[in-house]
């Protein structure tokens, strides 16, 4: 079930290869036709999967096929209460993305080949219980998203793609160190995820933090944490607007998750070592990112630096591993990476609808548009009060229970105080946001070329809109799947 999830839209781009690059309509759906099949097994294996079983060391819908023997290399795939949900995500946003993606005209065949590739690496770094197989799926995801950035973005887009790749590039060359450096360690030699795990005891000692942290800068890039973040607002300035849907609502959760599932499960000494640190790495994200997104004129710009200041609370919640409330802070680090997903993959998608239109993303040239088009109106501002946290949508569950772990933290209850004040900030650049574009006066420059929008928009924005009330109002449906997973990991880490 879990290849047929991951290679489904690997087929549709070998499917589009051999399609005439002239027949747009179909290789379109191709493209549509086979991320809904992957949506479609993920949505079973999510039926399928028992979330009262979860667990590092209990994996569901396991696939184990030798692969290299003489280095004891296997393809094994499965999930747990950490990876499903990441993959649902995934396949979830990309069905959307295709489809804002039907505006595309310009070598439309190599755009949606690259695409569903990127797709297949994504799912395949959530499914991987290999650490030489993730690491391939890992760098997967790094040559699809080049050419997406640096082919169909905007005008910086050859220097936003070559910063995204040499960043990510470095990022993985360390993490391959530290791959290599387990395996080396481990008796015997084994890149199995789980049998890492059951071996952390005897990886201990000043070796290992420095393979931590050697693994930590590759997840770290991908978050993006602070001081590694620099490149993420210029490619989601100049990425297509499909692609930074899937570049905030997917890719940044790789880092998340690569962290949960390697560094913390297979060093967990290095981790609790390590967590003091993070929380302050995780303060400088929440905050930096909020007063960063204050400052900017540009939406997307904006939203791209909202999502530093998003990603600072995930990272929050997963410092909180040592403290009392640990279940709290990795529950809501969990909740984060999703509803971040469908949040601010929706902003982007939204800030995509104006931007065709109006060929500006720059909120001085607008106002007033509240009364002109109250349906687009309606929208963005619901998606704007979940991202900064109102209490009833989806934005508010992961934030709270961060917070909640984090001040499980006793001995940096000044990092975790301090953090609030990025809260504050959200609100205030968001509401700022909603008053200049869409309330006052109407722009006369726009007379007569806005319109509402369109039936493809809305079916790209209204699921997600969906999801965000229904998740805000019954956290539980996700909570329940992750909670097993969520509480043997603390276990395992802290060593009850």
């Amino acid at each position: 079930m879990l290849s047929l999830i991951t290679f489904l839209p690997l087929i549709g781009a070998l499917v589009i290869l051999a399609l005439p690059k002239d027949n747009k309509a179909t290789i379109r759906l191709t493209a549509v036709g086979s991320a809904l099949a992957s949506l479609a097994v993920s949505l079973l294996a999510w039926a399928r999967f028992d979330g009262a079983a979860g667990g590092w060391d209990t994996m569901q819908l396991v696939e184990r096929v030798a692969w290299i023997p003489a280095f004891n290399v296997q393809y094994i795939v499965g999930v747990d209460g950490l990876s499903l949900p990441l993959v649902l995500l995934t396949t979830g946003l990309s069905v959307i993305a295709l489809i804002a993606s039907f505006g595309i005209e310009n070598r439309l065949k190599e755009y949606f080949f690259w695409f569903l590739l990127l797709e297949t690496g994504m799912l395949g770094v959530f499914v991987s219980l290999d650490m030489f197989l993730f690491y391939v799926f890992w760098e997967i995801t790094l040559v699809p998203m080049y050419f997406l950035i640096g082919v169909w973005g905007g005008p910086k887009r050859e220097y936003a793609a070559v910063k995204f790749f040499l960043y990510t590039l470095a990022g993985s060359v360390l993490m391959l160190l530290g791959i290599l450096a387990l395996y080396f360690s481990s008796e015997p030699r084994t890149f199995d995820m789980v049998e890492l795990a059951k071996q952390s005891s005897a990886f201990v000692g000043t070796r290992f933090i420095w393979v931590f942290l050697a693994l930590f800068v590759g997840f770290a890039v991908k978050v993006p944490a602070f001081p590694f973040h620099t490149w993420l607002p210029l490619a989601h300035v100049e990425a297509p607007t499909a692609v930074s849907v899937i570049l905030a609502g997917v890719l940044l959760k790789m880092g998340t998750y690569g962290l949960l599932r390697v560094s913390y499960s297979i060093l967990p000494e290095a981790t609790r070592w390590f967590a003091p640190y993070l929380l302050f790495i995780a303060f400088v994200n929440i905050v930096y990112g909020a007063f960063c997104a204050m400052n900017q004129r540009d939406m997307k710009r904006m939203v791209a630096y909202s999502s530093v200041n998003h990603m600072g609370y995930c990272l929050l919640g997963m410092a909180a591993i040592t403290g009392t409330n640990a279940a709290a802070g990795l529950s809501g680090a969990m909740v984060q990476m999703v509803t971040h997903g469908i949040i601010t993959g929706s902003l982007f998608l939204l800030v995509g609808v104006i931007y065709d239109q109006a060929h500006t993303r720059n909120i001085d040239e607008f106002g007033g548009l509240g009364a002109r088009l109250p349906i687009f109106a309606g929208i963005m501002t619901v998606q704007a009060m979940a991202s900064l946290g109102l209490p009833g949508l989806a934005g508010f569950v992961g934030e709270f229970l961060c917070f909640l772990g984090g001040f499980g933290q006793k001995d940096m209850l000044l990092w975790v105080g301090l953090s609030v004040i990025g809260i504050v900030v959200t609100a205030a650049f968001f509401l700022k946001l909603i008053k200049d574009v869409f309330l006052g006066t109407f722009n006369s420059k726009w007379e007569g070329k806005l319109s509402e929008m369109k039936g493809r928009e809305l079916l790209t924005v209204v699921p997600l809109v969906v999801l965000t009330i229904w998740i805000g109002v019954y956290p539980t449906s996700l909570l329940n799947k992750m909670a097993p997973s969520i509480e043997k990991l603390i276990e395992h880490v802290v060593g009850k």
